[in-house]
């Protein structure tokens, strides 16, 4: 059948042709779809960055932790609060005040809550620690009572040194030994050096070590307050507000390093604004380097300003389109599907790029712009609407998937394929016709791959062999392809969220990698605790019951008995008036006479602590008043604190304080229990056997590390499930256009190829998958299979030398270009987002390898041309006639 009467190409290039015919009114019309469009996404298109609603919520752990969230409103979109002392006391004061501050602002914090402290713990604290412990804090206060009695009758400065002087006498009669009270006055040293020459109060003493035959642990030296705060998921950062209140308040309070503390924020809602900053961050410059990067590379394939300045319209108008599309279809785009703007502009410069080339190939002889134009239609419109269709495939087959991050951006963005190759095919034409493009001087394509395309003709066993080779290399390293389902590997681990995290991952007691079991009642809580701490991956299970200490009657009986030694003690009223700086200098200089004569080496504590005094001595009433403060502000805390704890009762579940059984027991009755993981909890495989082993025994188990699992796999599993689907429809679309199971395989083995090289590369790196990059692997099928459709159309019309026709040249320089727009990705300072341009770069590389090296071999030389016949390149419905060719 002649061309002429082939309808598919035929009605192609009508098309084409009556846009060009009615140019001005095909861009008018594009100037108003445009600016419709741009009125739509203004009105109509917003984003959300709840990060919980990007997987299907009816999958079944998505309803065990609603369940939970449920029964605990408070205990969801947590920000954790860590606060760090250079003492305990430091510790706990800084973490009061940022409680105080928080709660007094309702409109910025729902609740806020201290989950280590307040004054239930203030007074039972004691009663959890292991009787042995207990035992050794109450010999430690008895110990320590001489030093209380003193300071209890003159807590100033003067009544310190007195009783540093009485501890020296001991020292000198053989009452006690210089190593016993040495920790105490290298403390002591310490803060007086620091403060005497500071602007303010630094290193203030810590009362509570100085009591304790022990230097404070991590633990003692750390406290948490749990805010949940106003979110504004409009916004890029939704806990933004909150979490700058923090720090300004953290400010205003100088709850900061130079006075002793370190406040920092942590948690998924910090996490995400991190995220969500440094993609923001990212955007700007990666954005710029790819419309440079794409501007210049679609300048050397055209060599033409006009040809690039219609292709970046044609993009903009379709970009728009795409987009009032998205705000009709959807309305709110996520933090996945915002990328659909990357995807459009990076695989639809490819339909522009094809078809101008083929423009530039056919102006050689044609005798105007209109002809060109027509016989490129006729050449490559096929072959565009066919590997646009396939482009769409891949990224509809995620609709069905219960990733509705990816199966939104795979609606977008498969409309937008539609979208690009009809506007190339209409609006590209129509803009061609009315700007200046000047007539080419020589055929486009690259003479100088004549020997290559020989080679791989002439050599072809040989090329496939190597082929085969690389597939084989590839697959052997398969069983060692990781994916990391851990989500704090995407981000940036310098950042305060991240770093703060992995921190308090090294705890046991602190990790975020717990398991939160519903239970109906406390005491199915408590029949189940005991089932999940016989777990040899389980460290430790808390539930309300937990807050009930244990082996209650031997406890109170040592508090008992230290209260009738020591409590005389605390009670005892100061009886001496203030001393005058006169006399503080008169005890100062005396007690370092007398640390003198005990220590007298130059680096003991003693000589450090006489030193400091004889300065102390000597200084003025301001810095003698802020050492003294230095000293001292912290002892009436700490002898309330030793008061209070002579006063704990016993406790019951009915004793427990509202807000803390609130936290575990639900105003229904339903009961939550905690796990903790045993190991490192940083270790992907130790928090998927924590997982197994607890699901096990609690099948509906919930919380951050099943959330990660089951997330990890139901997103794996959309990748596979879309992969599989896009597979199947892909080759559908080629076996029904093509009509030969042989050249769809031909269509399909260099991807296969590609995919496999890819992965290896991901091993040899050291780049494992994950759920940022993942969707890299399905996109290798919408945009590599375009290239391979090109050559297969060329070679069906029986078009030799396919290495030096303008399809490679277009087919190479499409590849960059979308590279450029993909790879720009790479520049972005957050690590998910970088790893996502490494792969995709990587992946199309990798795919124009295959397709240039193995394609022309897979094929081999085409068939001679037969005069007077129409040779079929795909259905009837598109085919051409091999007189069209370069």
């Amino acid at each position: 059948m002649p061309f002429s009467k082939l309808s598919g190409t035929r009605a192609l290039v009508y098309l084409g042709a009556f846009c060009q015919r009615r140019a001005l009114w095909v861009i008018g019309a594009a100037l108003v779809v445009s600016v419709c469009a741009v009125l739509v996404v203004m009105n109509h298109l917003s984003i959300n960055t709840d990060t919980g609603k990007l997987i299907d919520p009816d999958l079944p752990w998505q309803q065990d932790n609603a369940a939970l969230d449920k029964a605990f409103p408070q205990n969801t979109n947590l920000l954790a609060i860590v606060i760090d002392g250079k003492s305990p006391e430091l510790a706990e004061s800084a973490a009061a005040q940022i409680t105080q501050a928080l709660r007094a602002e309702p409109s910025l914090f729902r609740t806020v809550r201290r989950p280590d402290g307040g004054p239930f713990f203030d007074k039972n604290g004691l009663l959890f620690l292991p009787v042995k412990e207990v035992q050794q804090t109450a010999d430690d206060i008895v110990a320590a009572q001489p030093l209380l009695g003193g300071l209890a009758a003159d807590p100033t400065l003067r009544g310190l040194l007195n009783v540093v002087q009485l501890f020296l006498q001991g020292v000198e009669s053989g009452q006690a030994t210089r190593s016993q009270v040495q920790p105490a006055i290298s403390q002591m040293a310490t803060t007086i050096d620091a403060n005497l020459t500071s602007a303010h109060v630094v290193q203030p003493l810590s009362w509570q070590s100085l009591l304790s035959s022990a230097p404070p642990s991590p633990r003692a030296l750390r406290r948490f307050v749990l805010a949940q705060p106003v979110l504004d998921y409009g916004a890029l950062e939704p806990g933004a507000k909150a979490t700058a209140f923090v720090r300004a308040t953290a400010e205003k309070l100088h709850l900061t390093p130079d006075y002793g503390v370190t406040v920092r924020q942590t948690g998924n809602i910090p996490l995400n604004d991190d995220q969500f900053a440094s993609v923001s961050e990212g955007i700007g410059l990666s954005t710029t380097v790819s419309v440079v990067l794409v501007l210049v590379l679609l300048l050397l394939a055209l060599r033409s300003f006009t040809m690039t300045a219609a292709i970046m319209v044609t993009l903009l108008v379709g970009l728009l389109m795409t987009a009032a599309f998205a705000a009709l279809a959807v309305g709110t785009l996520n933090l996945i599907s915002v990328a659909f703007a990357v995807l459009f502009v990076g695989i639809a410069v490819d339909f522009g790029v094809q078809l101008c080339v083929a423009v530039r190939a056919k102006r050689t002889t044609a005798p105007n712009i209109q002809a060109a134009t027509n016989a490129a239609i006729r050449r490559v419109g096929a072959a565009l609407v066919l590997a646009a269709l396939s482009a769409a495939s891949g990224f509809f087959a995620f609709l069905p998937t219960a990733y509705r991050g990816v199966s939104e951006l795979g609606l977008i963005a498969g409309v937008g394929m539609l979208i690009a190759v009809t506007l190339n095919l209409t609006l590209l034409p129509a803009l061609l016709a009315v700007l200046p493009v000047r007539a080419e001087p020589s055929e486009v394509g690259w003479k100088e791959l004549a020997p290559v395309d020989r080679f791989l003709l002439k050599r072809r066993r040989w090329v496939l062999a190597a082929g085969a080779l690389l597939a084989l290399g590839s697959l052997a390293l398969m069983p060692r392809l990781a994916f990391d389902f851990n989500p704090l590997n995407l981000v940036d681990p310098h950042s305060e969220a991240a770093s703060t995290m992995f921190e308090l991952m090294r705890d046991p007691l602190s990790t975020p990698n717990t398991i939160d079991v519903l239970t109906p009642s406390v005491e199915a809580a408590a029949a189940l605790a005991p089932k999940l701490q016989a777990l040899p991956e389980v460290d430790t299970v808390l539930s309300v019951n937990s807050f009930v200490p244990t082996d209650q009657p031997a406890k109170l009986a040592i508090l008992s008995d230290l209260g009738l030694l020591v409590g005389p003690t605390l009670d005892t009223p100061a009886m001496l008036a203030p001393p005058s700086d006169a006399t503080v200098r008169a005890a100062a200089t005396a007690t370092a006479a007398a640390l003198r004569k005990i220590g007298p080496e130059a680096d003991s504590p003693e000589r450090r602590l006489a030193d400091g005094l004889d300065r102390l001595a000597k200084a003025d009433a301001a810095t003698m008043a802020r050492v003294s403060q230095a000293l001292l502000e912290g002892l009436p805390a700490t002898l309330d604190r030793l008061r209070l704890l002579l006063s704990a009762e016993p406790v019951t579940l009915a004793d427990l304080p509202q807000e803390l059984r609130d936290t575990w027991v639900a105003p229904d009755g339903q009961a939550k229990l905690t796990a903790f993981p045993a190991g490192n909890a940083a270790d992907n495989a130790v928090v998927e056997r924590f997982v197994d082993a607890v699901r096990a025994v609690a099948p509906h188990a919930t919380g951050t590390a099943v959330t990660i699992q089951e997330s990890s796999r139901t997103i794996v599993g959309a990748f596979v499930t879309a992969g599989i689907l896009a597979t199947v429809m892909i080759a559908a679309l080629l076996a029904i256009a093509l009509r030969r199971l042989r050249d769809v395989l031909l269509a399909l083995t260099p991807l296969l190829l590609a995919g496999l090289m890819t992965l290896a590369a991901t091993i040899v790196i050291g780049l494992p998958i994950n759920f940022a990059n993942i969707i890299a692997l399905p996109l290798l099928l919408g945009v590599g299979v375009a290239f391979d459709i090109y050559f297969v159309v060329n070679w069906r019309a029986r078009r030799g030398e396919p290495l030096q026709s303008s399809t490679t040249r277009a087919i190479v320089f499409s590849a960059l270009t979308t590279a450029s727009a993909f790879g720009s990705l790479w520049l972005s300072p957050h690590p998910g987002t970088a790893g996502m341009g490494e792969l995709l770069t990587i992946e199309l590389l990798f795919t124009l390898f295959a397709v240039l090296a193995f394609m022309p071999a897979l094929l081999g030389p085409p068939a001679p041309p037969r005069r007077h016949h129409a040779a079929a390149i795909v259905k009837p419905g598109f085919t051409e006639h091999p007189d069209q060719g370069r």
